[in-house]
């Protein structure tokens, strides 16, 4: 099966790409959405992380107040890297977990910091949704009601644009029209399906 990682700054549109990718018929193992399920409450992560940082980062449903420890680790290196040592190997573990399940000519890992965090090795190809920084930072404080300034500071923990490009073995340019994402996603798709396909 072949693997394809897919990234993108902040506001790129990593969701809608994998959105059309899945109504494709395309699996899509995410990521973020793989954090989310394993600092529910109950789970061994979240005792893990409330250990680590203290028990005020829970909130009154016994959930993790994600936004107070984002604002915790973002001001400070040490303790970003200090979450992400917890965080990481048990997203590794899950996705891995995840891949064993599937039976499909390929899938999309989408992988925020997929360059970052170096998961080039655990993906055959690396596909970057692409996109002027300016126009990440209208999209994302538009999506998440936010200050660009806070925003800002999100990008600078990540990946430049040149850095993920380089990495990139596939491009979508997400400047223009949903339309236009969706028939490079098509396009890629059968591109993909190809490639998948053992050589006679």
């Amino acid at each position: 099966m072949l693997r394809v990682g897919l990234t993108g700054g902040i506001g790129s549109g990593k969701s809608t790409a994998c959105a059309y990718f899945q109504a494709e018929g395309v699996p899509v193992v995410d990521t973020d959405q793989i954090a989310r399920q394993l600092l529910q409450p109950g789970q061994p992560l979240l005792s893990q992380v409330l250990e680590a940082f203290g028990p005020e980062y829970q909130n009154e449903q016994g959930k993790l107040n994600r936004a107070a420890l984002r604002e915790k680790v973002f001001g400070s290196p040490a303790q970003l890297a200090r979450l992400e040592g917890l965080l990481h190997p048990a997203i590794r573990q899950s996705v891995h977990q995840q891949l064993q399940t599937l039976q499909a000519a390929y899938v999309i890992i989408a992988i925020p910091l997929l360059v970052e965090k170096g998961w080039q090795g655990e993906v055959d190809r690396v596909l970057v949704v692409d996109c002027d920084e300016a126009l990440q930072l209208h999209r994302a404080s538009q999506r998440d009601h936010c200050d660009p300034a806070a925003i800002r500071q999100l990008m600078r923990f990540q990946s430049s644009r040149q850095q993920r490009l380089a990495a990139a073995d596939d491009i979508i340019h997400n400047d223009g029209s949903t339309e236009s994402l969706r028939q490079q996603v098509q396009a890629l798709h059968l591109r993909y399906l190809k490639m998948a396909k053992p050589s006679s």
